[in-house]
């Protein structure tokens, strides 16, 4: 055991949205660029939260993708 302080967790969020018929975004390429590079990483994570810019408020995350060793999300 050491006296040092562990290592911070740096989380990196990766979001591409398409629009559908409707208009609606949809994080589909999101997802599937997420599937795509769990085949050659340890870990992977997409989510997606809400967000007010302007009063800096931050909805809870929503996991979209998950695969392999990932940190918890706090």
């Amino acid at each position: 055991m050491t006296d040092q302080p562990p290592t911070p967790t740096r989380l990196v969020v990766l979001l591409a949205f398409d629009r559908g018929e409707d208009g609606e975004l949809l994080p589909a390429i999101a997802i599937c660029t997420a599937k795509d590079l769990a085949h050659r990483h340890v870990g992977v994570i997409t989510w997606s939260r809400s967000a007010d810019l302007v009063l800096g408020e931050f909805g809870p995350p929503v996991v979209l993708f998950q695969a392999g060793d990932v940190p918890e999300m706090e």
